[in-house]
């Protein structure tokens, strides 16, 4: 049986990162059950594609450019925040990088140094850890292989094998759901809406090049139901929502408090969402995948990698705290309706374009 120093379970954000970042003595194995050339038929995570300014911050860090093919147009500087059932609307200066993040996960792989063994087409159907190694079974091209390393480091999101393997703690999951439409004549903007009686999360609606994005977290129990009547509220309210050109659907981690993070056990090590990185207010993750990631490749290198990693993570789990916090606001109608009303850090739209949608007294169409 082959045996290598790491294996690598997903090359998203944060396994990506990990690879590029860990030392060259180090034989490493990447496995990922998505095509990583770019392939239109390769399976593609569902994501608003926003960057946010953390996540920014940490691209920064590493030095890296977002390549302009991988940025998606246009590159819109407010949210329309819409609190759907009390139709009250407010917009929000944001700085978020608008991208595509197929081709953000596949741009990062391509950083992967030619030395780190990248198997992508692969699925890992079996982990086994023990005090010394970790055996890991996969199948490609129709074969079933085996290998053994020494550390298994889980970064396959929310729907993680690896967590699977350990004895890791149930951790609150939202199931995104996104469709897409044609955009039409509509001026772009980006918004998120709330309505507790869909999802006691939110929805999002922004424009990737010329095509409309609408998704939602939603309940794992009547998701689909759940986010009909979500698209049947907007349609209402004037929003161009035609028949789906593609629809899209994923598992997403929300730790409810921070006992649900997990870090790892013996030889297995999580990061990224596979841990419950990621923000339990908004759902950003690329944060806490990139951050995670470079900790982790810092731990790998000491004696005892699950202890330095517990240790490096301490400061994102103080994020994820305040981020809970966040939630307990922008989640309570009450608390919420109350800050939308003050207009606290609102911005006020000089003047909205002719043709663009917008709500004014509780009705959306076109100027």
């Amino acid at each position: 049986m082959k045996h290598v120093n790491i294996v690598i379970v997903g090359a998203g954000i944060a396994g990506s990162i990990l690879a590029a970042q860990l030392p060259d003595h180090l034989s490493v194995m990447v496995l990922d059950k998505k095509r990583l050339d770019g392939h239109p038929d390769s399976f593609k995570k569902p994501c608003g594609g926003l960057i946010a300014p953390d996540a920014q911050r940490s691209l920064a860090k590493l030095g890296l450019t977002i390549p302009k093919d991988v940025l998606a147009s246009p590159q819109i500087f407010s949210v329309t925040t819409v609190d759907l059932p009390v139709k009250l609307t407010r917009h929000y200066q944001r700085f978020y990088l608008n991208v595509h993040r197929h081709k953000l996960d596949v741009w990062l792989a391509s950083l992967i140094p030619e030395h780190v063994e990248v198997m992508d087409q692969s699925v890992v159907t079996k982990i086994q850890p023990h005090d010394d190694y970790v055996d890991i079974e996969y199948h490609r091209n129709q074969t079933t292989h085996h290998i053994r390393c020494d550390y298994c480091i889980g970064a396959d999101g929310a729907n993680s094998i690896t967590r699977s393997a350990t004895h890791a703690p149930k951790i609150r999951q939202y199931m995104a759901i996104q469709h897409h439409f044609p955009l039409h004549n509509t001026q772009p903007f980006l918004g998120c809406f709330f309505d507790e009686s869909i999802t006691d999360s939110y929805g999002w609606f922004g424009v990737k090049d010329d095509v409309l994005e609408l998704g939602a977290a939603l309940p794992l129990t009547d998701s689909l139901k759940r986010f009909e009547q979500l698209k049947s509220s907007l349609l209402t309210m004037g929003y161009p929502l035609d028949q789906p050109i593609f629809k899209e659907a994923c598992l997403v981690n929300s730790p409810k408090s921070l006992k649900e993070i997990y870090l790892g056990e013996k030889r297995v090590l999580l990061i990224g969402e596979a841990a419950g990185w990621i923000s339990p207010s908004s759902l950003e993750g690329l944060s806490y995948a990139i951050d995670s990631a470079i900790m982790a490749s810092k731990a790998l290198v000491q004696k005892d990698p699950l202890v330095s990693y517990t240790h490096l993570t301490r400061f994102l789990k103080v994020k994820i705290k305040l981020k809970q916090w966040k939630s307990l606001v922008l989640y309570t109608p009450l608390f919420r309706r109350w800050v939308m009303r003050s207009g606290l850090s609102s911005i006020q739209k000089i003047k909205e374009s002719a043709d663009s949608l917008h709500i004014v007294h509780g009705k959306a169409g076109k100027k």
